[in-house]
């Protein structure tokens, strides 16, 4: 009785984070592949701002729309905050590249045609997935040997633990950037008391030297 209670409050508490995601669907990140244009003189470059210890999944493919069967390559580099290479590739028209953040920050991934291809443009699909939609559900399906709500249900608890991870960080977040506002707000006023501090004293001292070089003048 205690398992099938348990059972059945994780099932209600699951569905209601259901209820409220799906009610909002703006709360909830949705992985869908974007098209870039890749000019012939310039690197196109995509950032995307990624927590520590998260998986990242991409896939990308070229074409070439004015002559799909003369698609040049594209050199690819994904970099680190810290600027370390991640996946690096030459004369590529497609491929994949995955890894496991180690740093928070952004993580930059730049495109650019190979050589001298003209005044023509590339077009290009990237398909990236971040945490949760950069999992193989399939798999986590084999392994635990799990189906239907029972997997619907391991998702959405690894949702709820995903939202609650990023509702963590921005919290992080916000106290560092309150805790650097009100340093910087103890400095602005430290300063401005030491700068009305040093004009009243050179006021001061303006008037007493005035008042004697009137006295010196015999002027009062």
């Amino acid at each position: 009785m205690a398992v099938n209670f348990i059972l059945l409050a994780r099932v209600v508490v699951l569905t209601l984070i259901l209820i409220v995601l799906t009610g909002n669907q703006n709360q909830v990140p949705v992985a869908e592949a974007v098209w870039l244009t890749i000019p012939a003189s310039e690197a196109k470059c995509v950032m995307e701002d990624i927590q520590n210890n998260v998986v990242v999944l991409a896939d990308y493919y070229v074409i070439n729309e004015t002559a799909p069967h003369e698609t040049p390559g594209i050199t690819v580099r994904v970099t680190s905050p810290f600027g370390n290479n991640l996946h690096h590739k030459e004369n590529v028209t497609f491929g994949q590249f995955a890894f496991t953040t180690t740093e928070p920050g952004n993580y930059l991934a730049c495109f650019s045609m190979d050589g001298n291809q003209g005044d023509g443009s590339l077009t290009m699909s990237l398909d990236w997935k971040i945490g949760i939609a950069a999992k193989d559900w399939e798999s986590v399906a084999r392994k635990d040997k799990i189906e239907g709500v029972e997997l619907h249900l391991t998702r959405l608890e690894a949702i709820a633990q995903a939202i609650h991870v990023n509702t963590q960080s921005l919290m992080k977040r916000e106290w560092e950037m309150r805790e650097v506002s009100e340093k910087t707000n103890a400095r602005v006023v430290w300063f401005s008391t030491m700068s009305l501090g040093v004009c009243i004293l050179v006021s001061i001292l303006q008037v007493w030297h005035l008042k004697r070089y009137f006295q010196k003048k015999k002027l009062i």
